[in-house]
């Protein structure tokens, strides 16, 4: 591991292996880059992270993988976006995708394998979210892929309501002269959904669980439904493979989603999201999990170069 100034910022890098990774712990726990040296001596990225001029406003840079807590997606109350509606009846402000990704976080762990960073809620953050609680996000970097989970520790005497996530921007195309029809996204979802204004849950029947990438109906689709909790984007012509599997460690799994994105046809990155629910789940309850006192629950995701 090694420090790195950027930007006026001090960036980690971890090489394991073949693979290496860039992350600002302290600032959203973002992870900013992957990338793999290969065989013939090209670095290949995995995770996209692009040119910016300063790190100021970290949490709208497309790129890495900004952290979605305590809620992915938009919040609405009622059809009003960016609120939500507690046990306790209150409406509260909620910022799309939560409040981690802007947040500050303490880094707790730092090794040779990643780090843990718990996140370190300001007064917005803690009038939004009112809850005593530890919020951790911890990385582990292996020569082939990572491990990352999320872990919520109820410290108060009230259930927490979350729903969280991930927003994972992978650089596309892999290989030169490649475009999005040669990359294949597989699930074992049986339900899909699109999201209404107001914050609704629209039925999708118009995919199946193997669509290329150029399909423009996987753009801000919701797959979830999964009879298993993993998936694959494969480049068709060379049989390389992005595995993923995601799941709860020590609570029932629920409702969880997979979240398909990009901006528009030329950007240079495509989002494969593992949610813990579909966006909203505050209010449809769907995908929306509760952390009863003195609990903690964990989400974990791992993904490998196949």
């Amino acid at each position: 591991m090694e420090r790195i100034p950027y930007l006026g910022q001090t960036i980690f890098k971890w090489q394991v292996g073949t693979s290496s990774f860039l992350a600002l712990p302290e600032k959203g726990a973002r992870l900013m880059n992957w990338n793999v040296t290969l065989g013939d001596g090209s670095v290949r990225d995995i995770v996209y992270w692009p040119e910016v001029g300063n790190l100021d406003a970290i949490a709208s840079v497309r790129g890495g993988n900004p952290i979605l807590f305590p809620f992915g997606g938009r919040s609405y109350d009622q059809g009003e976006i960016h609120h939500w509606r507690a046990e306790d009846g209150v409406r509260r402000p909620m910022p799309m995708h939560g409040l981690a990704r802007q947040g500050k976080f303490r880094t707790i762990r730092l090794d040779e394998g990643g780090f843990s960073a718990q996140f370190v809620p300001d007064e917005a953050a803690k009038a939004a979210y009112p809850y005593d609680y530890e919020f951790v996000v911890s990385y582990r970097f292996d020569p082939r892929g990572l491990f990352v989970e999320l872990q919520l520790t109820n410290l108060g005497s009230k259930p927490m309501p979350w729903s969280a996530g991930h927003h994972f921007y992978f650089t596309l195309p892999w290989s030169a002269g490649r475009t999005r029809k040669d990359y294949l996204f597989e699930t074992t979802a049986t339900k899909y959904f699109q999201r209404d204004e107001r914050g609704g849950l629209v039925p999708f029947t118009k995919v199946s669980a193997r669509e290329t990438l150029a399909n423009p109906s996987l753009i801000d689709l919701i797959h979830t439904g999964l009879r298993r909790e993993v998936f694959a984007v494969t480049e068709l012509p060379t049989g390389n493979r992005l595995h993923f599997r995601s799941g709860m460690a020590n609570s029932p799994a629920g409702d969880l989603a997979v979240v398909t994105w990009t901006a528009d046809d030329k950007s240079p990155y495509y989002c494969i999201e593992p949610w813990m629910g579909p966006p909203n789940a505050a209010e449809t309850k769907i995908g929306l999990h509760s952390v009863v006192p003195g609990q903690t629950q964990k989400f974990y995701v791992e993904i490998t170069l196949g």
